[in-house]
């Protein structure tokens, strides 16, 4: 791996009442420290401003004028910032959290030519349908997602004081981990390079 830090947002989607979102964003993040590639950053909606009103203009069309609300920006600059993201996502109706669509859709150009990988739980499925949504809206972002996510289903009784019992769980994790550094350090590379074409 190279020397150079990635900056690695990890976004806890879900602002639901007694929601698991910051346990498993917790542990996420304390394997991302772990890793040794990246300079770990947490974002938990709970704490942003997401209007569902959006504005007439399109984020992608107005740019840095798009008019967000100033409880946004925490958001908005880590996005920015971003080398590379990781979606903690539950799965609510065969889908993920409105709050997620929200944080997505104020956005546009912070998205486009970066690695999203997905952390999500649920019941029997864990979260996949989730995820699967969320691959298709931000393919649409011109991100780029990451094959090998964790799905923890059955979240209720698989985690105990904070952590997954099931000891494979940090191998996953730095499986995840090592395919987001690589798309980091090569969308970056090519950012840095020429502007993307979209």
């Amino acid at each position: 791996m190279e020397n150079t830090a990635h900056k690695l947002l990890i976004i806890i989607g879900s602002v639901r009442e007694g929601r698991f979102g910051p346990v498993v964003g917790s542990w996420v993040a304390e394997q991302a420290r772990a890793h040794g590639g990246f300079e770990v950053d947490v974002v938990d909606l709970a704490g942003i401003d997401l209007p569902l009103t959006l504005p007439a203009a399109s984020p992608k069309h107005a740019g840095a004028d798009y008019p967000r609300p100033a409880g946004m920006a925490p958001l908005t600059s880590a996005l920015h910032d971003a080398d590379a993201i990781v979606i903690v996502t539950p799965e609510y109706n065969h889908s993920y959290p409105a709050s997620l669509k929200a944080a997505i859709d104020w956005h546009f150009t912070q998205w486009t030519a970066k690695p999203v990988a997905f952390v999500s739980y649920g019941g029997a499925a864990g979260g996949r349908h989730a995820v699967l949504h969320l691959e298709n809206v931000l393919t649409e972002l011109h991100a780029v997602t990451v094959r090998d996510g964790l799905s923890f289903p059955n979240y209720f009784t698989a985690w105990q004081d904070g952590r997954p019992l099931d000891p494979g769980a940090p191998g996953y994790a730095k499986t995840l981990l090592d395919q987001l550094f690589w798309w980091a350090n090569t969308l970056r590379a090519g950012r840095e390079a020429a502007p993307y074409p979209g």
